[in-house]
């Protein structure tokens, strides 16, 4: 059973779905068809301005935050953790591999890395070498993919799929059909 999603969670992604279908007269649906739509709403707003503007953009954040992460944990299951702070908000997924939606949307917007915003992949310490190979091995993209919403999914199903592949290899289930097969130790680890 899914866990619940978090009223406030589930509001803000009610406000980005009214936010893009007021700005570009297109339903966000939940899934991965209409991130792109998403990706070019965020490549609309505008980061320059003073008070008024920062309570917008984080609006934004929060709310397309709330949008992606919704997406995420619909297609591949985990959880909200919460805490006070909107831009704290993680999305964790079965594998541990876990995540700052609002970071990613931040980082989305400025087409850069924040150093006030957690904007990377995060994963049980066990699992972090796993991760970074998977990371490693996958090819350039452009800063504008690198960013995008869209190219975050990608790259959260991917090492997501890894893991469970690890995961699975080192509880003795392997099946050929595993996609990229890891050994039980990263690589240049010493026993």
């Amino acid at each position: 059973m899914d866990a619940p999603v978090p009223p406030r969670v589930r509001e803000y992604a009610e406000q980005a779905v009214a936010y893009v279908r007021n700005a570009l007269g297109v339903t966000l649906e939940y899934d991965s068809d209409t991130l792109p739509v998403l990706d070019h709403y965020l490549r609309t707003v505008d980061q320059v301005g003073g008070t008024e503007q920062a309570a917008t953009l984080q609006l934004v954040i929060s709310t397309a935050g709330a949008y992606f992460g919704e997406v995420v944990r619909r297609r591949m299951g985990g959880r909200w953790e919460l805490s006070t702070e909107d831009v704290e908000w993680r999305v964790v997924l079965p594998t541990g591999l876990n995540f700052a939606p609002m970071g990613f949307v931040a980082a989305a917007i400025a087409q850069a890395d924040l150093a006030d915003l957690d904007s990377e992949m995060d994963a049980p310490p066990r699992m972090k070498p796993y991760v970074q190979r998977a990371l490693e091995r996958m090819g350039e993209v452009s800063i504008e993919e690198y960013y995008s919403l869209c190219g975050r999914l990608d790259t959260l199903e991917h090492v997501h799929e890894v893991l469970v592949a690890v995961a699975a290899q080192m509880m003795g289930n392997v099946d050929e059909d595993i996609p990229e097969q890891i050994s039980d130790e990263p690589s240049g680890s010493v026993n």
